[in-house]
């Protein structure tokens, strides 16, 4: 276990990516539990610069998991509120501060609205940070650290972006979707010295992120399979369940579906399609067929996500190679 201990703690795994844009699923799923499907997370890594897009249900836990250093992450990106995309945000940011090296709080770039968002965190967490302060000092857990910063923009309009960073080297830009009646609601565009991502955040099929798609290394879009949601209404239904059948009722109309998502890769001419906020989660033998409905023989580059699937994106190089299966 010492000799363990010591290989795990001296590793490295931002440097051993290597010079790229890489990706990896920190969470895959919905707000349905899934036992390789936790809430909607994505990790980005430019260089050796780690950031979060959107923070979902046991999301944290992953990235340790998956041998990413939480105190290294730099900004988290939110798409929209939901519960399922924020409600990991209080761990994260503890595990940053009394996990890492930071003396700043976390910074939270969201649309309007990631104030009121924060300062909720902030006030749920601000007993934990009283308590870890008096316990560990300012080596550990420095005051000046703990917590979150937002960091709101303006919605764009369509056909606009709004940058977030713009270094010379890594440009980060906010991109409209359509979540209604769910706004605002953004997707994210990752490019970095020549290598390109985009991650849609929950939205039905959308123009826009056609648009801004087009000609990325590769698109993380997420899906909802109409079918399989129609056959849990079916039985909510039979089963005298309202709220179920309800709930499954409505969410198809504000949710891309497998194959629009490969509609959308398809004309964007992307590299790769990547489906993550999987719904409904994928654990029955030939579910996956079922799940596509033929999206395959639209485009045929993509992957299902489930936790841990990772890309890499190497510099100089038009490769996109999945670097792994999941956790």
């Amino acid at each position: 276990m010492a000799a363990g201990l010591e290989s795990r703690l001296g590793a490295d795994r931002l440097a051993e990516l290597g010079e790229g844009l890489h990706l990896a699923l920190c969470g895959a799923g919905g707000p349905l539990p899934g036992p390789r499907a936790s809430g909607p997370c994505v990790a980005v890594v430019a260089g050796q610069r780690l950031f979060i897009v959107d923070i979902g249900t046991d999301s944290p836990r992953n990235l340790g998991r998956m041998g990413l250093p939480v105190g290294d992450v730099e900004r988290v990106f939110l798409t929209h509120f939901h519960s399922d995309h924020i409600d990991g945000l209080g761990e994260l940011a503890t595990l940053r501060w009394a996990g890492g090296d930071n003396n700043q709080p976390l910074p939270v770039h969201g649309p309007e609205g990631v104030g009121q968002v924060v300062a909720g965190f902030n006030t749920a967490y601000s007993q934990d940070v009283t308590y870890r302060h008096a316990h560990h000092g300012d080596t550990v857990a420095p005051l000046a650290g703990a917590g979150l910063t937002a960091l709101p923009f303006s919605q764009p309009a369509a056909g606009e972006l709004a940058v977030l960073i713009d270094d010379g080297e890594l440009t980060v830009a906010a991109l409209a979707v359509d979540h209604a009646p769910v706004e605002p609601a953004v997707g994210y565009r990752f490019s970095y010295k020549g290598r390109s991502l985009l991650i849609t955040g929950d939205t039905v099929k959308s123009p826009n992120v056609a648009h801004f798609a087009r000609g990325v290394d590769l698109l993380v879009h997420e899906a909802l399979a109409p079918n399989l949601v129609g056959m849990m209404n079916q039985a909510a239904t039979k089963m005298g369940d309202p709220v179920l059948a309800k709930i499954t009722h409505d969410i198809p109309d504000y949710h891309a579906s497998p194959v629009e998502a490969a509609e959308t890769a398809r004309d964007a001419g992307v590299g790769h399609l990547l489906y993550y906020h999987i719904v409904p989660p994928l654990i029955i033998p030939g579910q996956k067929a079922l799940f596509l409905d033929g999206a395959g023989d639209i485009f045929p580059d993509y992957t299902i996500g489930e936790d841990g699937v990772a890309f890499s994106l190497p510099v100089d190089s038009g490769d996109i190679i999945q670097v792994s299966d999941g956790l």
